[in-house]
């Protein structure tokens, strides 16, 4: 299921070490082209919407779409610029900066970086916990305690691909 079934996915996830950047390398999916077209998932700039909102933030929900779809650099890319535009807002940015450091933990896998997928696990699911046990177990429509869940057990099983990681499903 696509949450921003408007915008296109990148052609392929980015992985360190191995493809060409998206935004600084010529034949990079995002990178800047003549005349000032881009290429999402960097478009359109972010803007600050509250969490209750989280449904009409596009920006929020082509993160999901990039995280399930195994672009994990990509969704951290997305998320990032509304951690910034969320920092007044505690508890958002919290979460925001959750979903970012999980993103980055699966990423770790491909890289062959077991300790920063635990260590990214860690920090990202307090985050998000934290989140959840002071606004509320569904945080933007995610059921946030279940995600920190399934995303230890995911960490915890030395996974070899990030196949495997659960899925952020929004109600």
């Amino acid at each position: 299921m696509r949450y921003a079934p408007g915008r296109n996915l990148p052609p392929y996830a980015y992985l360190p070490g191995r493809d060409p950047h998206p935004t600084r390398h010529p034949d990079g999916h995002s990178f800047e082209r003549e005349g000032g077209q881009r290429e999402p998932p960097c478009d359109p700039p972010p803007v600050y919407l509250p969490p209750h909102q989280w449904a009409e933030n596009e920006r929020y929900l082509f993160g999901v779409d990039l995280y399930n779809g195994g672009y994990l650099w990509e969704a951290h890319e997305a998320w990032e610029g509304l951690w910034h535009v969320s920092k007044l807002d505690k508890p958002q940015a919290q979460h925001l900066q959750g979903l970012i450091q999980c993103a980055a933990a699966c990423l770790k896998i491909a890289m062959g970086q077991p300790s920063g997928l635990a260590r990214l696990t860690v920090l990202g699911t307090e985050k998000i916990e934290r989140t959840a046990l002071s606004d509320g177990p569904i945080y933007m429509g995610l059921d946030a305690l279940e995600f920190v869940k399934r995303m230890r057990a995911f960490a915890a099983s030395n996974p070899k691909t990030h196949g495997g990681r659960p899925r952020l499903e929004l109600s």
